[in-house]
């Protein structure tokens, strides 16, 4: 469970600093995002989430 929250931490810290490093892009990013149909966005989370995965088990073993 620490691990969990450690990567959760994490995940907002590095979220957060794009934030606060790039507020312009983020915006810029977002606008695109919006105009994306909700198939490719949801084709783009699962991508993700499947590379999330695969990075814990590499790690994890």
């Amino acid at each position: 469970m620490v691990d969990l929250m450690t990567a959760l931490a994490l995940a907002i810290t590095i979220e957060g600093l794009a934030y606060a490093l790039f507020p312009e892009g983020m915006k810029k990013m977002m606008a695109q995002v919006m105009e994306q149909p909700s198939a490719t966005i949801r084709v783009a989370g699962v991508t993700a989430a499947v590379a999330g995965v695969f990075v814990l088990w590499l790690i994890r073993g």
